[in-house]
């Protein structure tokens, strides 16, 4: 039995983004795990409602930057195993950062305690483009 969570996107300059809520999530789990669910869930709103502009975190292969997300050149489903692989290699490379309860986590193994009231902000450095 997991609990639900909530994720906030946040610019490098300190603009609030996007909002994913995050069910079933187990309250300990690592950095890692929660990246890769984070990017499932994302994924799966995606193709369930396609649109011009790919509002996630991470870049998909053939996206093109905008300021409201990634345009993709033409209509097509995206596969979440890459793009959660996309995004830990943007973790990897100071893409972006993640502060838990306003720590920042800096280990994608390190394991976490989550509760529902934990703050999670995922922490855009730049635009990832390519990942």
């Amino acid at each position: 039995m997991g609990i639900t969570v909530k994720i906030i996107d946040v610019s490098g300059a300190g603009r609030v983004g996007a909002t994913t809520t995050l069910a079933g999530v187990s309250s300990r789990i690592t950095l890692r795990d929660l990246v890769r669910t984070r990017f499932r869930d994302e994924v799966a709103r995606f193709n369930a409602a396609p649109q011009p502009v790919f509002t996630g975190l991470v870049m998909p292969e053939g996206g093109l930057p905008t300021e409201a997300g990634f345009r993709l050149p033409e209509q097509r489903r995206l596969d979440w195993e890459q793009q959660a692989d996309r995004a830990i290699e943007a973790f990897e490379r100071n893409g972006f950062f993640v502060l838990l309860d306003d720590r920042q986590v800096t280990e994608l193994d390190a394991e976490l305690e989550l509760t529902a009231d934990s703050d999670i902000r995922f922490v855009r450095l730049v635009q990832l483009v390519g990942g």
